[in-house]
């Protein structure tokens, strides 16, 4: 792969990745999930266990993409008291890193901050998100997406119910 392919294959992902963003700072979750590919896993470890393995350890989130699309749905409707009305939020994305695995797929990584803001209070989410990406025709999906907070507890914050 030339420089330039790694420079192309890089701008894709994170116009791909700042897309993701916007979709969930607009609350747009039904179109952020059909990012997804139909086997995808997203998970979210708990914040006292941030490698834990959602096999074997309790984590926030272990969702296939029938999960997804059930959590998406119920964060839209009435029923979400936790974000009715729901949080404003501002996402950042930085620090990507791409590489090709042999199977063709692509493991991607970025820091991310998430700014959240409810009941006239602001609270920041700091982690990573890992993914791999498949190719689909001229578009990315998402296979796997694990974002792993860096705070120790979730006291100042309430819930992860932003999907971070």
């Amino acid at each position: 792969m030339t420089d330039n392919d790694r420079f192309a294959l890089r701008a894709s992902v994170e116009e791909f990745l700042f897309r993701e963003a916007a979709l969930l700072d607009d609350w747009r979750l039904e179109e952020w999930v059909d990012l997804f590919a139909d086997d995808a896993r997203y998970v979210v470890p708990s914040t006292d266990l941030p490698e834990g393995d959602p096999t074997r350890d309790l984590v926030f989130i272990n969702d296939d993409i029938v999960r997804l699309r059930a959590r998406a749905a119920r964060l839209n409707s009435r029923y979400s008291h936790r974000e009715n009305p729901r949080s404003r939020t501002r996402r950042f994305v930085s620090n990507v890193r791409v590489e090709e695995t042999d199977d063709g797929q692509l493991s991607v990584s970025a820091n991310v901050l998430v700014y959240r803001f409810r009941s006239g209070e602001g609270a920041p989410y700091v982690g990573t998100i890992d993914y791999i990406l498949r190719r689909d025709g001229g578009d990315l999906r998402i296979a796997y997406r694990r974002a792993v907070l860096d705070l120790e507890d979730l006291s100042r914050h309430g819930a992860v119910s932003i999907i971070f």
